[in-house]
């Protein structure tokens, strides 16, 4: 379940990655566990002062329309 959880979750962020591209950035996953989603944001996102709402608003709810059992997403 874990592992079939991971592979979605890198599926949609496939999906999103190409938005990020577009404006200097990128994302990348780290972990899936206990309904938590683990992710880097990379290039421009790892400084821009919307990664906060990109993360939020963009990845996050993105993931979870797709998977309501996604509780949160974070970055580290």
């Amino acid at each position: 379940m874990a592992e079939e959880t991971y592979n979605k979750v890198a599926k949609i962020i496939d999906s999103i990655r190409p938005a990020l591209i577009a404006d200097g950035g990128n994302v990348e996953l780290i972990d899936v566990a206990n309904g938590i989603v683990k992710v880097k944001l990379q290039g421009a996102c790892g400084s821009c002062p919307m990664a906060q709402m990109t993360l939020k608003m963009g990845i996050e709810r993105e993931i979870k329309r797709h998977l309501p059992e996604i509780k949160e997403v974070v970055s580290i």
